[in-house]
């Protein structure tokens, strides 16, 4: 492959298929070409010869999969490739790991093609960023260590609510309000 068809070829791992199909298409109308995924396992026989220049991961696939083993594999694969992990489970925890493994960025949901495509753009960090005066309030802090907690539990739903030491209903009600995927 020639530098720019590297540069134009785009990686979707989302086990969402219509959510897939239509950021594709999408990305398509923009002139890259799109390989589909929908698990790790899928993505690593696309990439297999080939290398991507861009990729978008979902944070949460289907079972207990996470997005994060998909990013640290593509960022093996090739450190140079722009990776954004896109999730309807954002928390502070999760995206310091996206990163730390070799996301350039990481969205939360809903997010639109221009919105990825920016982020593609700003792989670089920016010392430059607006600092603000606001602090976090209890129910942010709250629901970053509720994410954090889901995270390290694989997404469990039973065990994080014995770690956060709440009943599993109240912690799902806490999930459903904040409308999570």
């Amino acid at each position: 492959m020639t530098p720019t068809e590297t540069e134009r070829l785009l990686l979707i791992i989302e086990d969402d298929a219509a959510f897939a199909r239509t950021l594709g298409r999408s990305f398509e109308r923009r002139g890259y070409t799109v390989m589909l995924a929908a698990s790790l396992d899928q993505a690593l026989a696309l990439v297999e010869g080939k290398t991507p220049g861009h990729a978008v991961v979902d944070l949460k696939l289907n079972g207990d999969a996470s997005g994060l083993a998909c990013v640290r594999a593509l960022h093996a694969h090739d450190p140079d490739m722009l990776i954004v992990v896109l999730t309807g489970f954002a928390s502070i925890a999760t995206a310091v790991e996206a990163i730390k493994l070799g996301a350039c960025h990481y969205l939360a949901k809903p997010s639109n093609t221009d919105d990825i495509e920016a982020a593609f753009g700003r792989a670089a960090g920016n010392a430059e960023v607006e600092l603000t005066n606001r602090s976090s309030s209890i129910k942010t802090l709250e629901w970053e260590r509720i994410h954090e907690t889901l995270a390290q539990t694989g997404f469990n739903i039973s065990e994080t609510a014995r770690r956060l030491g709440m009943h599993r209903r109240t912690l799902a009600r806490k999930l459903e309000k904040q409308r999570v995927k």
